[in-house]
């Protein structure tokens, strides 16, 4: 077992140009004085020129000295808009060209392609910033049919996961040659939302060791699934954690599907940590148990409570649950036998 390294924050949706949101300088001193060590960041031009990382290990080492001055490490990269790039279904075209560059948006082939290279790009500075993992999206061919009706046709999920295998398998090896695990974030809205279509999707692409998962249980919830069992079966694709409330309360007039409403009526919606169904204390149990290697990240999404205060309580409370690893004997080493091995068929009454 290890100690998980933490509190860190994903700083997606802090990201602003008022101060102190607006720049990495900033966000690493504000986090800092909220308790926070580490920050995964977006592939962002306010926080990262990805291309020039990509290429200058020298200004990978001034971004994290950056860091550094107020004691906060760079804990992973994140290219969640240009993950959802890689496969778009045309249901969601225009919506989605929001996530491009302005001159590209239009042109599919090109914003593909300029997604792809952001990811290639992600996968080198990600090992010249020394990191071990990267977050993303896997985006979506077949969402749009995830209910069966109409009937879906044979081989319609079976194709489109061929597919999804066929774009991101080059990315894959592109992340393995550079050492670092990729990380899909099951989420719904994406091909890749739960273990049943994670499954499907690593056998598509043969299994492959870099094809990893961002385990976030709040979406899991929302989906009526027991967020504790999928760490049992996935713990060794688990490569990264997002740790995020949420709260699922069906009833009678909607349930998972949240007949349309927003955040704050649906039935199922994110919370601030502490204010959700989550049992944190047994999650980060078992993240210990199975030797979580990374951090434990905040991400916040609370539709109601003031942003800066789920950062400020989120720190502590992360800090509190992650479970500081014993070191040396166990706790009823005091009541110790004394029995050697020479001795343990007499106890079993052998001889």
């Amino acid at each position: 077992m290890r100690t998980i390294k933490g509190p860190a924050i994903f700083v997606a949706q802090y990201l602003s140009t008022t101060v102190p949101y607006d720049t990495l300088s900033h966000l690493a001193q504000w986090a800092s004085s909220l308790g926070y060590k580490g920050l995964q960041l977006p592939v962002d031009p306010r926080l990262i020129d990805i291309t020039r990382a990509a290429n200058d290990k020298t200004y990978c080492d001034a971004l994290r000295a950056e860091c550094a001055q107020y004691g906060i490490e760079i804990t992973e990269l994140s290219t969640h808009l240009q993950g959802q790039l890689i496969a778009v279904h045309p249901a969601y075209e225009t919506l989605f060209d929001g996530f491009a560059p302005p001159a590209l948006r239009g042109d599919t082939q090109a914003r593909t392609g300029w997604a792809r290279n952001q990811l290639v790009c992600a996968a080198k500075a990600s090992k010249n910033l020394g990191l071990k993992a990267h977050a993303t999206f896997s985006g979506a061919l077949a969402w749009p049919f995830f209910y069966p009706w109409p009937q879906r046709p044979p081989g319609l999920i079976e194709t489109a996961f061929t597919e999804l295998a066929h774009r991101w398998l080059p990315i894959l090896d592109a992340f393995d040659a550079c050492g670092i695990d990729l990380c899909y974030e099951l989420h719904p809205g994406e091909d890749l939302h739960d273990g049943t279509s994670f499954d499907r999707f690593l056998a598509a692409v043969g299994g492959h060791r870099r094809a990893c998962i961002l385990y976030d249980p709040s979406h899991f919830v929302l989906q009526g699934m027991d967020y504790l069992e999928f760490v049992k079966i996935y713990h060794e694709r688990i490569r990264m954690v997002h740790v995020k409330d949420a709260e699922f309360r069906p009833e009678g007039r909607q349930g998972v599907y949240g007949g349309y409403a927003d955040w704050t009526s649906r039935a199922g919606r994110f919370r601030a940590l502490g204010k959700g169904q989550i049992d944190f204390p047994a999650l980060f149990t078992l993240l210990a148990a199975y030797d979580f290697p990374g951090w434990a990240v905040l991400e916040n999404e609370d539709p109601f409570e003031e942003a800066e205060e789920c950062a400020r309580r989120g720190a502590l409370l992360i800090d509190g649950w992650i479970v500081k690893v014993r070191e040396g004997g166990g706790f009823d080493d005091f009541a110790e036998s004394g029995v050697g091995r020479d001795g343990l068929r007499k106890v079993l009454g052998l001889e």
